[in-house]
């Protein structure tokens, strides 16, 4: 599979070294990781995936198994009778420039043991440090850029629309901060909209029109630049996935594309085309107010259907995207192995997109992919993968799998290979 260098000096990231306290099922863990290919394999149950989850973690700040953090925690800690429980995740990052590592840590620490078997409910936070100085979560965001790829990700096409917008908010706010901060300042906004449009929906509140205008108009500006932002990056990510799509998975066969479906459609009065025709509205460059006009104006129209259900029925906290292909949504009339291809091509193309966007090349993690895929895939993933590491386009990927044999002899002779058993690693021999 070619490799597209945009034209960039790109810079690799890796972890050069990974330490764990009281996290999954690692009590304790310091390993050093070298460069290129890592293949972690083993039998189930044994912490291949807690690794992958762990460097995600720290370059996302949110697990992407784990619906609360407290889950992460080792359970045998916890039930230990010390007054407070730490779970630890720390990395060395190391990228050409600048030459001195990062060093990134975030603690998950619990102070009260409350109900543990019951809800999980308890004393618990997060504090996250770089160079060992305690910075704000959102500060770890950017440090470390990884793509993640998991055999679940076929929900991204069959799925509901929550899991594509976490997809868009997770990549771009590992690239872009200001995306990440008007994403924060719009959702707390629309926290206390919503709060008082519930109230007066029940009737708890009287004469608030016009605090209710004041919260929509503060919507607007950062809910038109997440709305900005969403369609430059599916537009650039279009433009990637159909190229790898086209010319490398089916061999020119059918077209890829990415369809942004903005969320301002209230009481459904808009159809898929109609949304597909705003997406493309908006994937053509718009200013930002333009945007700001038509999501006030979408605002204005919603408002009686707000007050009716209480709750804010317009709004990027609506949008959605599909993948088609032959113009076709592929969620709805795709065939599994189209879906499995496409989802593969958005994968690759998140690298190439990282890439492009910030010059740094993001480590690649890969989760049980392998066997989800055919041979045809499974080769063409893994040759993109070796020829980047090979043309020293990708410092580090690191891949899980339960059987070592599906992977081609060559592949095992360039990788480092680490046997993973109840928590413990070892060098193993291809």
């Amino acid at each position: 599979m070619p490799i597209r260098s945009f034209g960039f000096i790109f810079s690799s990231m890796q972890v050069r070294r990974l330490s764990l306290t009281n996290f999954r099922n690692y009590s304790r863990l310091e390993l050093d990781l070298p460069g290129g290919v890592i293949l972690l394999h083993g039998d189930n149950a044994q912490g291949k995936t807690n690794l992958l989850e762990a460097i995600y973690f720290l370059a996302t700040t949110r697990s992407p198994h784990a619906s609360q953090d407290q889950q992460l925690l080792n359970w045998d800690a916890l039930l230990t009778d010390e007054p407070v429980v730490v779970g630890r995740l720390v990395a060395d990052v190391q990228k050409p420039e600048p030459d001195t590592p990062l060093h990134l840590e975030m603690r998950l620490i619990v102070e009260e043991r409350g109900n543990w078997a019951g809800n999980g409910t308890g004393g618990f936070r997060r504090e996250a440090l770089i160079n060992r100085r305690k910075v704000r979560l959102m500060d770890l965001l950017g440090k470390l850029r990884v793509v993640l790829f998991l055999p679940e990700d076929v929900d991204l096409a069959t799925g509901p629309p929550v899991n594509r917008r976490r997809y868009m908010n997770v990549t771009l706010c590992q690239v872009d901060a200001d995306y990440c901060r008007d994403l924060s300042a719009y959702n707390k906004v629309l926290e206390q909209r919503n709060a008082l449009l519930r109230r007066m929906a029940e009737g708890q509140v009287r004469d608030s029109a016009d605090l209710l205008q004041i919260l929509t108009d503060k919507l607007i500006e950062p809910g038109s630049r997440v709305v900005q932002r969403r369609a430059q990056f599916l537009r650039e990510m279009a433009y990637q996935s159909q190229e790898i799509y086209f010319q490398d998975l089916i061999g020119g066969k059918e077209s890829l594309r990415l369809g942004y479906l903005p969320g301002w459609h209230a009481n459904n009065r808009k159809t898929t085309g109609e949304q597909l025709s705003d997406g493309d509205w908006l994937q053509a460059e718009q200013s930002v107010g333009a945007i700001q006009e038509r999501l006030a104006a979408e605002l204005t129209a919603a408002r009686a259907a707000d007050l009716a259900r209480g709750s804010s029925t317009v709004g990027p906290h609506r949008d959605d995207w599909a993948i088609l292909v032959n113009g076709k949504n592929l969620g709805q009339f795709g065939s599994r192995g189209q879906v499995r291809t496409a989802i593969l091509a958005l994968k690759l193309a998140e690298i190439n997109w990282m890439k492009a966007t910030t010059a740094d090349v993001p480590i690649l993690l890969l989760d049980e992919v392998i066997a989800e895929l055919d041979l045809h895939r499974r080769g063409a993933l893994l040759a993109y993968v070796a020829d980047q590491v090979r043309e020293k386009e990708m410092a580090q990927a690191l891949l899980t799998a339960t059987d070592p044999g599906m992977f081609p002899v060559e592949f095992l002779t360039e990788a480092t290979n680490l046997l993973i058993r109840g928590g413990r690693v070892a060098v193993d021999a291809p």
